[in-house]
């Protein structure tokens, strides 16, 4: 099965076509220029690279968070036209799951963190491919408290490490490793990969009903609830 993988849930856009598990094309574009403007050619460009029609697909897998929320949309947006035009599965994918699923094999917690800005990162934690917590936005000191509760060594990763590494060494000290910042980047394989499974075991759905999972409000959601209430009445 013809599987094409989409991430844009970071400043760096990712697409991979796959077959099964193997990768048949890949490409990752970290430009600076919004994904409105990559990801569309990138899907082209990828599909002719692997030899693979739009008719030929299966299924699309997307990045469904979190992580930047108007590149969230974008992704989500072309995944799911494109699902619907061409009435295949579409599978939603965890951006920290498809960080996570690189290092899956046994052995130490591995985390990945992604920049939430606001002093927050969004985190989880796996083990041999499982994961254990998470999605959660978390300020990095109560992430560090939680992770030094298991007692294992730590495999960090992911764009949230360079603004917070000297703190996170602080908290962890020789517990805590670093995956190389080339490996940071997100990748349409994972997400293709995650997704292939799903839809093999039919845990897939409709473009419809695929929605994104941004964890915590936007900024713009904040201000709106300070200045009008949540619409939520209790008792006195």
């Amino acid at each position: 099965m013809y599987i094409l993988g989409i991430d844009s849930a970071t400043p760096v856009a990712a697409v991979a076509v796959t077959a099964g598990e193997n990768i048949l094309a890949e490409r990752i574009v970290n430009n600076r220029k919004t994904h409105s403007i990559n990801l569309l050619p990138m899907v082209k460009a990828s599909l002719e690279d692997a030899g693979v029609a739009f008719s030929d697909l299966g299924g699309i897998a997307v990045s469904s968070g979190p992580g930047s929320f108007t590149g969230l949309r974008i992704g989500m947006t072309a995944a799911r036209t494109l699902a619907h035009v061409l009435e295949i599965p579409i599978a939603g994918v965890s951006t920290l799951d498809a960080l996570a699923h690189r290092f899956s094999g046994p052995g130490s917690l591995v985390c990945p963190i992604l920049n939430a800005r606001r002093n927050e990162v969004y985190a989880g934690i796996y083990r041999g491919g499982e994961r254990l917590e998470g999605p959660a936005a978390s300020g990095i000191k109560d992430l560090c408290s939680t992770l030094y509760k298991y007692g294992d060594n730590i495999l960090m990763l992911g764009d949230g490490v360079p603004p917070f590494k000297e703190k996170i060494m602080e908290y962890l000290g020789a517990r805590v490793c670093f995956v190389p910042e080339s490996s940071f980047l997100p990748g349409g394989t994972e997400v293709a990969h995650l997704g292939y499974k799903k839809i093999k075991n039919d845990q897939y759905t409709t473009p419809f009903k695929l929605l994104p999972d941004y964890v915590r409000l936007s900024e713009a959601e904040i201000k709106w609830r300070k200045k009008h209430g949540s619409g939520v009445e209790c008792g006195k």
